[in-house]
């Protein structure tokens, strides 16, 4: 089984770069944020969508990035293959949500949801100068924040 997941690279004008800190059954990940494209979306709606469910932002998705172009086993279900998707995205209004300063700083509410449903998240900034592909936990988006890092995407 393969599944398709699309995430948003948003670098400000102060030029920090967004992340994602879940809390997933119990594991900690840092990621970029996006999600799982639905039936009967196309990548750039799943973005979008994505970026208005885990943020309430609306965001132009932009030029594509990359595609992952090896094989690359899920983080969640061994019997699953993962292909990512990664665009380029603008914020079209400032991000509303609280922005955190330090990794898996979870408040009481998100806590409470993890609680309900096994799962919750929280975004921080991440100046590009101390931003690194140690700064992010799952394998493509490591290569994909190399690419940042280096210019090519």
């Amino acid at each position: 089984m393969i599944t398709l997941r699309v995430y948003g690279i948003l670098i400000n004008k102060k030029n920090e770069i967004l992340v994602s800190d879940e809390f997933i059954r119990g594991n900690m990940y840092t990621k970029f944020p996006g999600g799982g494209l639905e039936f009967g979306e196309g990548t750039r709606d799943c973005l979008a969508r994505e970026f208005m469910e885990e943020m309430n932002l609306r965001v132009e998705v932009g030029a594509h990035l990359y595609t992952t172009d090896f094989f690359q086993i899920s983080a969640f279900n061994t019997s699953q293959q993962i292909v990512s998707v990664y665009y380029k995205v603008e914020a079209l209004e400032q991000i509303a949500v609280p922005l955190r300063d330090k990794p898996f700083d979870f408040d009481e509410q998100q806590m409470a949801v993890y609680h309900q449903k096994g799962e919750t998240e929280t975004f921080r900034m991440i100046p590009l100068e101390v931003f690194s592909p140690a700064s992010v936990s799952l394998p493509i988006d490591k290569v994909v924040a190399e690419m940042v890092l280096k210019n090519t995407i």
